[in-house]
C-alpha cells in the first residue's frame, strides 16, 4: 500500500506560494533568501527524498511548472524525477506536460484512494496547495515533510486551509540544513480501530 507524503518548503508561518518568486506574488522569492550552505543541505534531503519515491502526485499547474522546468535538466535528481510515474489531478486536460505522467480525472478522492492501493511505497505531493487541502480533508495524508525557511510573509496561500475537523500529527524527526532551514516530519495519527 502507498503512502501519501506531502513535501513541501514553506514560510514560518505557512506561507508556499511563489517560493521561487517567478509567478508574480510580491512576496515571493524567499526561497533563494537562504545560503548557499542551507541550499546544499536542501539540496541533499530533496535527492534522497526523490530517489526513495515511487510516484510523484501533483495538480495540473505542478505539472506544468515542474515540466518546465526540470524536463531538460539533468543529474541523479532531475533523472530520477524525470523517469518516475507522476499522476496529475486535473479536470481540464488530457495531456500532462511532464513525461511519464497520468490524468487522474473525476473524483479526485477516489482516484488518490485507488492510487495508494495500487503503488507500493511513497507518493510524493510537491507544490499543489489545493492538491493537499482536499487529501488532508480526506484523510489521505500520512505524513508531512516541510522545510521551514526562516520569514515571516504575512499574507499568501497558505499549506493548511479551513478543515472540517482537527487533523491531529506526530512528531517523527526534526533536522536542521544548513544554518537557518529546519526540516521537520509529522505523521498523521489515525483514530484507533
Amino acid at each position: 500500500m502507498g503512502k501519501i507524503i506531502i513535501s513541501e518548503n514553506v514560510s514560518l508561518d505557512g506561507v508556499v506560494q511563489d517560493p521561487m518568486g517567478d509567478e508574480g506574488f510580491k512576496r515571493g522569492g524567499w526561497f533563494l533568501e537562504t545560503s548557499d550552505k542551507d541550499r546544499e543541505e536542501w539540496f541533499k534531503i530533496e535527492t534522497d527524498e526523490a530517489m526513495a519515491t515511487q510516484a510523484l502526485l501533483l495538480g495540473r499547474r505542478s505539472d506544468e511548472w515542474f515540466a518546465a522546468r526540470w524536463e531538460s535538466r539533468t543529474g541523479a535528481w532531475a533523472d530520477r524525477l524525470n523517469g518516475m510515474p507522476k499522476f496529475v489531478v486535473s479536470s481540464t486536460i488530457e495531456e500532462p506536460r511532464w513525461r511519464n505522467s497520468t490524468v487522474l480525472s473525476g473524483d479526485v478522492v477516489a482516484a488518490v484512494a485507488r492510487l495508494k492501493q495500487q503503488i507500493d511505497g511513497d507518493i510524493v505531493v510537491y507544490a499543489s496547495t489545493q492538491l493537499a487541502h482536499t487529501l488532508l480533508e480526506h484523510d489521505l495524508v500520512d505524513e508531512l515533510r516541510l522545510t521551514v525557511y526562516p520569514v515571516v510573509l504575512g499574507a499568501g496561500e497558505r499549506l493548511f486551509g479551513e478543515t472540517t475537523d482537527k487533523k491531529p500529527l506526530r512528531l517523527v524527526d526534526v533536522r536542521t540544513l544548513g544554518d537557518n532551514l529546519t526540516f521537520v516530519t509529522y505523521e498523521v495519527v489515525r483514530p484507533a480501530g
